[in-house]
């Protein structure tokens, strides 16, 4: 199941950026666990959302795999499809590594290609079902749209994004607030003070978040008519867009 994230327990003097290496994929499952509140909820429901969106002889796509959680939890669902595939990227050499020891220790006859490359280069085709769990945030802000436009123009009429991210809001009170939550959240799941201020600071400038309204702005702009929040936890969340059907 992995290790314990402590990375960021001991005192640093310059802290880096923070990067999706060997030392982050070695504590993954527990770093997401303690770190974002309802992710085992979002993996559970992607799964739901697989089996009812699916189609046969389609493509489904989890762009920024990391370890493969949503590609492990689209395929449990697609017992009662024929011909579907799905493909699995991430750009970080060390998380495609793991993620394809893991998918390859379950036994399931639907085909996963894992690929260790940048998800703005993949041509996304014939897609029913495409998965960003908390990956658009990591991208550059001018790179968002195209990959987003990308998705839309790869994804049969009816087909489903499913985009969870981390969020902000205009609202100041309402902010602080659901920071303080989520800060607390960390705190209760063992975090230290120390820990939870260094990893801030390492993901400062790497992780750009939008607010709700952003994103609906974006996905409309890149062709999808009909945005949800289908769920939120503090300052985390996550969004279905639905293509619409001919």
């Amino acid at each position: 199941m992995g290790n314990t994230d402590n990375i960021y327990s001991k005192a640093v003097e310059n802290i880096s950026g923070f990067t999706f290496d060997e030392q982050v994929a070695q504590v993954f499952p527990d770093m997401i666990k303690r770190s974002v509140p309802g992710y085992e909820k979002i993996i559970q429901t992607i799964a739901m959302i697989t089996k009812r969106c699916a189609v046969n002889n389609s493509n489904l796509y989890d762009l920024g795999c990391s370890l493969g959680a949503a590609t492990l939890s689209m395929r449990s669902a697609l017992k009662e499809t024929t011909g579907c595939k799905i493909i699995a990227v991430d750009n970080s050499e060390a998380m495609v590594k793991r993620c394809s020891a893991t998918i390859a220790s379950y036994r399931s006859d639907i085909p996963v290609d894992v690929l260790n490359d940048d998800i703005c280069n993949i041509h996304i085709e014939n897609a029913s079902v495409v998965v960003l769990n908390f990956t658009l945030q990591f991208l550059t802000p001018e790179k968002r749209l195209q990959l987003l436009r990308n998705i839309y123009q790869g994804l049969r009429p009816g087909g489903v994004l499913v985009l969870s991210e981390k969020f902000v809001f205009d609202d100041d009170p309402t902010h602080q607030l659901l920071i303080d939550l989520h800060l607390d959240f960390k705190r209760q799941h063992g975090y230290s003070d120390l820990e939870i201020s260094q990893k801030r600071s390492s993901l400062e400038n790497v992780l750009i978040a939008d607010t709700v309204t952003e994103h609906y702005q974006r996905l409309q702009h890149a062709g999808f008519k009909h945005n949800n929040l289908w769920y939120q936890c503090f300052n985390f969340g996550s969004i279905i867009s639905i293509k619409e059907k001919i």
